[in-house]
């Protein structure tokens, strides 16, 4: 019986940074299953009937590829971060299948995945923390995951809408012209992990629902999944309104970043308010993201590090 399992990489260039410089990867992809790794020619397979050592095997790989293919450059950091993730994290539980999308949604760090579980075993989760972090993005790829595998109805997208230095009085157009540069980065999220045809036609059959958070006064929320993003700019008193939507068989995402509030002087955020208020009750999840989880441009993980330490000094 052949015991031999391949992985085919046609692509080159991603089958170089998926073997590293002078094989570099596939050594320390060696080292971490405990048994050999060969090449040849597109092909990289290791010779075993262990299944988990191969589904392990194919995760590696698969979890590479997708970093090249998300833009990483430097494959010794998307290797030891993949294979750091793998020793700590359940392949399954912390990954996101979104029906329609080319590709599964990983967490890049512990935090990261602690999240995706989290979402998954709450019904209300808070996250809060650095920009770039994947508070947002995560949450869409689990809410998405959830609509679009029919266990949950409906998406709503939420945010405060806080004018920082411009009245929408004097921004041209009708209101939802004015509204939208506050909603997009939650499209652009969408457009990350669907096509954007996709995207407009679960919109458009109001499958997926954007809209400031004034609109959801009034309103309860029944089998939906529910997202408050930017939620550091929601005074407390639109926060306790938000969080009351929640109806039955619902799930309440509530992401925000405490370092990057434009509320007015002296109106507390009702982030702040409510995760120290909420956060005895045992069924609701609160994460915490630091700039060791900031997935954007490395420069980016500085900047957000350089803050948190003049803040931890001020403190």
């Amino acid at each position: 019986m052949n015991s031999e399992y391949i992985i085919v990489v046609p692509d080159q260039e991603v089958l170089t940074c998926v073997c590293g410089t002078n094989d570099t990867n596939l050594k320390l992809i060696e080292d971490h299953l405990g048994i050999p790794v060969y090449t040849k020619g597109n092909e990289l397979s290791i010779d075993t009937d262990d299944e988990n050592l191969r589904q392990e095997f194919q995760f590696i790989v698969d979890r590479i590829i997708d970093e090249v293919n998300d833009g990483g450059k430097n494959s010794s950091d998307i290797i030891t971060s993949v294979l750091n993730m793998e020793k700590k994290a359940d392949m399954e539980n912390t990954s996101i299948t979104v029906p329609g999308c080319i590709r599964k949604v990983y967490p890049h760090t512990q935090h990261q995945a602690d999240y995706i579980q989290s979402m998954r075993s709450h019904d209300m989760v808070f996250c809060y923390g650095a920009a770039g972090s994947g508070k947002t993005f995560l949450a869409v790829a689990e809410a998405l995951r959830l609509v679009l595998s029919h266990q949950k109805s409906r998406l709503i997208l939420s945010r405060p809408i806080v004018e920082a230095g411009e009245s929408l009085g004097f921004l041209p157009g009708d209101l939802e012209q004015k509204i939208n540069p506050y909603l997009r980065p939650l499209y652009d999220a969408m457009g990350m992990i669907l096509s954007r045809d996709t995207v407009r036609r679960l919109v458009e059959s109001e499958v997926i629902e954007v809209a400031p958070l004034a609109y959801m006064r009034g309103r309860t929320l029944n089998n939906s999944v529910i997202i408050l993003d930017e939620a550091q700019n929601t005074t407390c008193e639109q926060m306790k309104m938000f969080l009351t939507r929640m109806g039955e068989g619902s799930k309440v995402f509530i992401t925000g970043d405490i370092t990057q509030i434009d509320l007015p002087k002296r109106v507390p955020s009702g982030l702040i308010h409510a995760t120290n208020l909420l956060s005895g009750i045992n069924e609701i999840g609160m994460i915490r993201l630091t700039a060791e989880d900031v997935v954007r441009n490395p420069l980016v993980k500085k900047i957000v590090k350089a803050y948190e330490y003049e803040q931890d000094k001020i403190q």
